[in-house]
């Protein structure tokens, strides 16, 4: 049996990792969330319903909320974060506080309880910088150096937040000796992942009969990963010796698309052909990413199960019947 506590568990990521932690009866899920961007949707309210599974509403920027907490967790899962390419541009200084203050948190709670494990969420945001100024290979290794290009554009908000959480975790653990392992996501999409990110955009506009149809950066790849694949492979590397003290990608190498490419694939799904224009994505937008998950591989076996074909079918039909029970469907 092991217990367990997600924070930021009722956001799309932290739900679908609970929801595939509690799977397990043995285990004893712990979901941690102050509501700041998710709510408590009837997806949630099922999954709260089971008995292994229980909730705290805590503010991890608040240092006295966690005392809510248990000290005895055998893993913890740290995914609380603001995130959303919006408001990195809307809400910088607030992206900045939520997830640097968090992780300051969580770290200071964590050395001074007896759970075994922590486990930081990071993001392929962090390899952006690097991309536009000096170039890396791609499929991108996990060794390859950080940096923030432009400390003026507000895009950087979030990336600037991760790669500080990253530092803290590693700097933490070898400080205070305990075992802990940091993921990088690249990618991760599926039903309830919110509305700010590309899919639902594409999805509701699609639903709405948008003519002409507008993409921006229509040749840029990113490699897609199904959240089913994702949070299995995140509890691999948790729940793996080999993974203390590492940095490993989560993603789908195979799946690198150009998002025109993956938006003719959603108009096939939903059976409409729409006229298109394309325009130049935004200053500080990376040309192309795609993971190498060979590390990922190697320490735990892990090998993604969800093409993007079936991936996309999933989520539209899940995002179509959320618009038109929301009334976002014109």
């Amino acid at each position: 049996m092991a217990k367990i506590l997600v924070t930021g568990g009722a956001g799309f990521i932290g739900f679908a990792l609970s929801k595939h932690l509690a799977e397990n009866k043995d285990n004893k899920v712990t979901l941690c969330d102050n509501f700041a961007r998710s709510k408590e949707d009837e997806d949630l309210k099922q999954l709260l319903e089971k008995d292994n599974v229980s909730f705290i509403k805590c503010d991890l920027t608040n240092p006295s909320e966690l005392s809510k907490l248990d000290t005895d967790y055998n893993q913890v899962y740290h995914l609380a974060a603001i995130n959303g390419t919006k408001n990195f541009y809307k809400i910088p200084v607030q992206v900045l506080k939520a997830n640097a203050l968090s992780s300051f948190n969580i770290l200071d709670w964590f050395i001074t309880t007896k759970c075994n494990k922590i486990l930081l969420t990071s993001s392929c945001e962090n390899y952006a910088g690097t991309m536009t100024q000096f170039g890396i290979p791609i499929p991108t290794p996990e060794n390859v150096p950080l940096c923030i290009e432009d400390v003026f554009n507000p895009r950087w908000s979030y990336a600037g937040s991760k790669i500080l959480s990253e530092l803290l975790f590693i700097n933490y653990a070898r400080q205070y000796n305990f075992d802990m392992s940091i993921v990088r996501y690249h990618n991760i999409y599926g039903s309830r992942m919110g509305y700010d990110h590309v899919m639902p955009e594409f999805i509701l506009r699609i639903l709405n009969k948008e003519t002409p149809f507008k993409i921006i950066g229509g040749s840029e790849t990113r490699a897609f990963c199904h959240i089913s694949d994702g949070v299995k492979a995140t509890r691999m590397v948790m729940e793996s010796r080999n993974t203390n003290f590492r940095v490993i990608h989560i993603g789908n190498s195979q799946e690198e698309t150009t998002m025109l490419d993956m938006a003719k694939k959603l108009f096939k799904v939903a059976g409409v052909n729409p006229v298109l224009e394309i325009s130049p994505a935004p200053q500080g937008s990376v040309q192309r990413r795609c993971p190498d998950t060979t590390l990922l591989y190697q320490l735990t076996g892990f090998k993604p199960q969800v093409s993007l074909e079936e991936g996309l079918k999933e989520i539209y039909n899940w995002y179509m019947q959320d618009f038109e029970k929301s009334n976002k469907v014109i």
